[in-house]
């Protein structure tokens, strides 16, 4: 079995949790509210707008010279997605400035912080947890959840779903990418450590949607 074989199968707990997750459920099958939407997309942009920066801090914390070009050339695709981010809410009717002088959630905050603590004090190669995690929910549910917000919002284009799509079942260079990088680790100790930390990612990510989950109910109770 290599490497990402058994990061798939032992993080298969952890992904299961993550999609069982009501508003996962409810996204992917029949969309969301517009607002919820933006919700979303504010969340993601205050945290992909970290996403450079943090493989930057990697790529200069480790020595392993093949880890840190992976992590380069991660660098070069991921530079500027939050920008797109910011047209999505701009399209749709939201605030993108505010957005972009705005703070996160809570849940947010902790994921993001926890990310810039694992890099710098545990290990760079736990930021390979974030990016299984992350990447590879998009690749899963990106495209399904656009094609079920644009039925909800009835249109026609993906005006509103760049970054959905950009990230959806299309990017599957990115999972040929990933897969290549993590099965080139032969260290046991890197592999129980990104497995380990590939499983708290879900949980945190999670956090992120179950917080959006609660401020719809909130809403609709209101």
């Amino acid at each position: 079995m290599s490497f990402y074989e058994r990061l798939i199968a032992e993080t298969a707990d952890a992904r299961a949790e993550f999609l069982a997750i009501p508003l996962v459920r409810t996204a992917t099958q029949s969309g969301a509210t517009r607002e919820l939407y933006v919700a979303f997309l504010t969340q993601a942009y205050h945290h992909v707008k970290h996403t450079f920066p943090m493989l930057a801090l990697a790529a200069s914390r480790t020595q392993d010279e093949a880890y840190q070009d992976a992590l380069v050339e991660y660098m070069e695709e991921e530079r500027g997605h939050e920008k797109w981010i910011l047209d999505d809410i701009r399209t749709l009717g939201g605030d993108a400035e505010a957005v972009r002088h705005g703070e996160p959630g809570p849940a947010c905050r902790i994921m993001v912080g926890y990310t810039y603590y694992v890099i710098e004090h545990v290990s760079p190669w736990a930021m390979l947890g974030s990016v299984h995690v992350l990447e590879g929910m998009s690749v899963l549910l990106a495209d399904r959840v656009a094609d079920a917000m644009k039925a909800v919002l009835g249109r026609q284009d993906d005006n509103g779903f760049s970054y959905l799509r950009s990230h959806g079942a299309l990017d599957q260079e990115h999972v040929a990418f990933f897969r290549s990088l993590a099965d080139s680790i032969h260290d046991p100790e890197i592999q129980r450590l990104v497995i380990a930390q590939s499983k708290l990612f879900y949980r945190l990510y999670g956090d992120i949607i179950r917080d959006l989950g609660e401020r719809q109910e909130l809403a609709h109770a209101a």
